[in-house]
């Protein structure tokens, strides 16, 4: 499968284009991005192609990794599903659930698989111990703390403007969901969403299964307090989500085995674009719960 790579930021240098390039199953084939002199410093740094147009790129690819913000990731995966091409997509897969659908909408109409890449799903240790408390019933709550640095930090990612305007909800926030989800269901309801310090907020749901969970989100903690928790309470105990030995790009390595699994058979992945739409469309609702929380006197 030859892939091309939309994107020359911080996360496209750091995790995307190592793992593309060194995986043995794929063909790196090039670079598009917004800044023409990224692109170009990016594919000469990995002998691939740089693209000055995405038609071009999408041209000569079968997928392509979209490493953008979220609106534009949206925009740019349905033009690359309407030319039949995979997608391998980030977290979130949009920030509106009209761009969610569109893209959902565009993949099941030409029939590529998509993969979104939540990295605890990809993580050995993490991906093991959701599936093992998946298969456990009586679950009566969790919690979830992600609580980044990004902003408290000297972080690449600190610049970034829709992380500025978004905050944490939309940058840790699925990360969250997509540990819970798959273990307690889906979210039938926000019952509560509160602000916190500057960009935290804290979120109260409700699960399918019947359990609750609370969840701490932040990318304004103190370097020292930053760290992501994961904690289960039922029938079966506590158990506690485990780190990960693996960095960012071994789980994208596992993100694009999932993405040639998936278009190969023609499964769909547990992580595929509908869950990255479930997951914007819990976002959402959370995020007018926090708009309505700013006005009550």
């Amino acid at each position: 499968m030859r892939i091309g790579l939309l994107g020359t930021g911080p996360w496209a240098q750091a995790a995307y284009a190592p793992a593309l390039a060194g995986h043995p199953g794929v063909e790196f084939a090039g670079v598009w991005g917004r800044r023409p002199r990224a692109a170009s410093a990016l594919a000469e740094q990995y002998a691939v192609a740089a693209y000055d147009a995405v038609d071009a790129l999408l041209a000569d690819v079968d997928a392509v990794a979209v490493a953008l913000p979220p609106s534009v990731q949206a925009e740019l995966a349905v033009r690359a599903a309407r030319a039949g091409r995979h997608l391998l997509l980030d977290k979130p897969l949009a920030v509106s659930v009209a761009e969610g659908r569109a893209v959902l909408a565009a993949a099941e109409r030409a029939q590529v698989a998509s993969v979104v890449f939540f990295t605890a799903r990809f993580q050995k240790e993490p991906d093991a111990w959701i599936e093992e408390q998946a298969a456990e019933a009586g679950w009566f709550t969790a919690r979830a703390q992600w609580l980044g640095a990004v902003f408290t930090s000297d972080s690449p990612f600190a610049a970034s403007p829709w992380r500025r305007e978004k905050g944490a909800l939309w940058d840790v926030g699925p990360h969250a969901l997509s540990v819970l989800l798959p273990v307690l269901g889906d979210v039938r309801q926000v019952v509560a969403a509160a602000h916190g310090p500057a960009d935290t907020v804290h979120l109260v749901l409700d699960h399918a299964t019947g359990a609750s969970s609370t969840l701490t989100l932040s990318l304004t903690a103190p370097p020292a307090a930053a760290g992501a928790d994961v904690e289960l309470r039922g029938e079966a105990g506590v158990a506690l989500m485990p780190g990960s030995s693996e960095g960012a790009v071994l789980a994208l390595t596992r993100a694009v085995d999932a993405l040639l699994t998936a278009a190969r058979t023609g499964r769909p992945h547990a992580c595929d674009a509908a869950f990255g739409l479930r997951v914007t469309e819990i976002l959402t609702t959370a995020e007018a719960r926090l708009a309505a929380d700013r006005v009550q006197p």
